[in-house]
């Protein structure tokens, strides 16, 4: 017996180019499916939403094991931002858009953005820090009302 997936709830938690991107690539499939989709940014996923940090996010190099780089080599001046701009370059040439216009396509797709009120508060962010396309900040309790009956899907 096949079950259909009708609706995904991922949750975005990190702050950094392979830790949004995944997510982000989640949302846009399930919503070329048809399927239902909610985003809620956590912690430092919050920057993927933040007006000002959304397009500066860079690869993390110090400690990312799938780089294959040793920690020190990470944590040279400039690492980060040569490995940033080499990642930026395939994915364009892969024709994925970069995070803040891939973020208003799944928005414009009907994709709902939530930040979280928890870490909202904890970081003094208020709505007015995010981009337009979030549609609130919410609680986990509403979140979990969102997401019902969908699979959750953090990253």
């Amino acid at each position: 017996m096949s079950t259909t997936i009708e609706k995904v709830a991922i949750v975005i938690s990190k702050g950094s180019l392979e830790g949004i991107y995944p997510a982000l690539i989640l949302a846009n499939g399930a919503r070329a499916e048809g399927i239902e989709a909610e985003l809620f940014f956590t912690f430092f996923g919050l920057d993927a939403i933040h007006k000002q940090r959304s397009k500066h996010i860079k690869l993390a190099t110090v400690g990312n094991p799938g780089l294959h780089l040793p920690t020190l080599a990470g944590a040279l001046p400039g690492v980060s931002d040569v490995m940033t701009q080499y990642f930026s370059q395939k994915m364009e040439h892969l024709d994925i858009p970069p995070i803040p216009e891939f973020i208003e396509m799944i928005a414009d797709s009907g994709a709902g953005l939530h930040g979280c009120k928890a870490t909202c508060d904890l970081f003094g962010l208020t709505l007015d820090d995010l981009i337009d396309q979030v549609k609130d900040i919410i609680t986990v309790g509403d979140f979990y009302q969102l997401a019902a009956g969908g699979q959750i899907i953090y990253t």
